[in-house]
């Protein structure tokens, strides 16, 4: 049987005080939770501020994924040659008069045979470029772009049609050499 002792002081406790004695008020409704909150802000707090530390102290820390940049693979030309056989069109694609003729007497004296000399479709081109129609034909395209300042060689089948195998097209870069 369970002994039964005397009432005292201490066992009422009055509502709204906080402690009498031994006894102590119940915990408040979730001090538990507020505690882990700041736990857990705290840890936020220093692991953010140990980043930046690292980061200001140690220049290498890097999030972003590493880039990797390919190698260009060398690209084979063919050797600049004259071809007297080939015939060569001169089109003039700016407003200078008498550029293609200019070019065609440049490139005769060269050694290179001129077909045609005439004004492109266009007259407001910038760059001066020798167009060849089939592959075998790069070494002549490239002798020719020797002779003329500037000028850039490209495979075209634009021109094959009309029974043209290599055109020059000249752009203002070329005029301003001339005219300089």
């Amino acid at each position: 049987m369970a002994q039964k002792f005397p009432r005292d002081r201490f066992d009422s406790i009055p509502h709204g005080i906080d402690r009498v004695g031994a006894h102590r008020a119940p915990a408040r409704r979730g001090a538990k939770w507020i505690a882990f909150g700041w736990a857990a802000f705290a840890t936020v707090v220093l692991v953010a501020i140990g980043i930046g530390a690292v980061m200001l102290l140690n220049d290498r820390l890097n999030f972003a994924a590493p880039t990797v940049t390919p190698t260009p693979s060398p690209v084979v030309t063919a050797e600049p040659t004259l071809a007297p056989d080939v015939p060569v069109t001169v089109l003039n694609g700016t407003t200078t008069s008498g550029l293609a003729a200019n070019a065609g007497e440049l490139l005769t004296a060269g050694g290179v045979t001129v077909g045609a000399t005439a004004n492109a479709s266009a007259n407001d081109l910038a760059e001066t470029v020798v167009y060849y129609a089939t592959a075998d034909l790069e070494g002549a395209a490239r002798g020719v772009a020797q002779l003329l300042p500037e000028a850039e060689v490209r495979l075209s089948e634009q021109f094959a049609a009309t029974g043209t195998p290599l055109v020059v097209v000249l752009g203002s870069d070329y005029a301003a050499n001339v005219a300089g």
